[in-house]
């Protein structure tokens, strides 16, 4: 095994540095062990730290993502800037369909006038929360009345509750208390929460503002969440029963002060249905870690 690895940082689901969501990314991950995979992404502390294998064959690449304390099957912006940084380094052709193999299975990313699209691996699944109506105000500190009808606990590989907000002013009031979190999320088993409210729709997209709280050693607030992305716009997709395509602008990372902007669509005829979730990403700097 070498004694350095080299690495890019990005951030990702914005077109500008010191935004979106921050992402490391090693382009030459067959060189490392998992267990010093593990250890690099806990020293680099940040939500998510992608190894890139050697391509299988043009334009596929296998991919592993790791937060500081586990790997993960699926994430968003490590898909997603994976894609761009593949790109910018000349890996992969644009005009052709890059595959990134992931645990939750093969995803496949496009590259559209700056932007890059994934499709979700699996359908989007949709059950009852732990959480009700009056447990989901009680958690983040509200009247019961901003929450609107009852949460849900949807997943296209990685399961979030869903709740929906009646204004901005609730979201950006919102603080999850960590007791109550034990009480009525941590039972589920499934430890991220995403809050959400729709604004007012444009001709081209229904808008939604998003936030998402996880818990791992504490509370953690992401500022941008493709999976989580992913599995609201499925859902909401699901509850319009309907043949159609549906998009939305979803704005996450605001009250961090790191503002990130996902791009979501979903096409549904009967049962089959196809999620995309699309972003920018800007390379900020690249490093070199060593490795004894």
């Amino acid at each position: 095994m070498p004694d350095k690895a080299d690495y890019y940082l990005l951030d990702v689901f914005t077109d500008r540095t010191f935004a979106g969501n921050p992402l490391a990314v090693f382009p030459h991950g067959d060189d490392l062990t998992t267990e010093r995979m593990q250890a690099i992404a806990n020293e680099l502390n940040l939500s998510e730290t992608v190894f890139v294998g050697e391509a299988k064959e043009a334009n596929r690449y296998p991919m592993r993502i790791f937060t500081p304390k586990q790997e993960l099957p699926f994430a968003g912006h490590p898909t997603l800037g994976t894609a761009h940084l593949l790109a910018a380094l000349g890996w992969v052709e644009r005009d052709q369909a890059l595959i990134l193999e992931a645990g939750v299975g093969p995803l496949e990313v496009r590259f559209e006038e700056g932007m890059a699209y994934f499709t979700t691996a699996r359908p989007v699944d949709v059950r009852a929360s732990t959480l009700d109506r009056s447990g989901a105000a009680s958690l983040l500190g509200l009247n019961e009345t901003r929450v609107i009808g009852e949460p849900v606990l949807a997943s296209c590989g990685v399961p979030y509750h869903l709740i929906e907000l009646d204004s901005v002013e609730a979201l950006e009031n919102a603080i999850p208390a960590s007791a109550l979190w034990a009480r009525w999320v941590s039972p589920s088993g499934h430890e991220a929460v995403y809050l959400y409210v729709k604004n007012e729709a444009s001709e081209q997209a229904n808008n939604l503002r998003c936030r998402m709280f996880t818990l791992g050693a504490s509370l953690y607030e992401d500022p941008a969440t493709g999976s989580a992305a992913a599995a609201l716009v499925g859902a909401l997709a699901m509850a319009e029963k309907g043949t159609g395509l549906w998009r939305w602008r979803i704005d996450q990372g605001v009250e961090m002060g790191r503002p990130s902007r996902i791009v979501a669509e979903v096409e549904q005829d009967g049962d089959a249905m196809t999620i995309r979730i699309g972003g920018q990403a800007v390379i900020i700097g690249q490093g070199c870690m060593q490795t004894p």
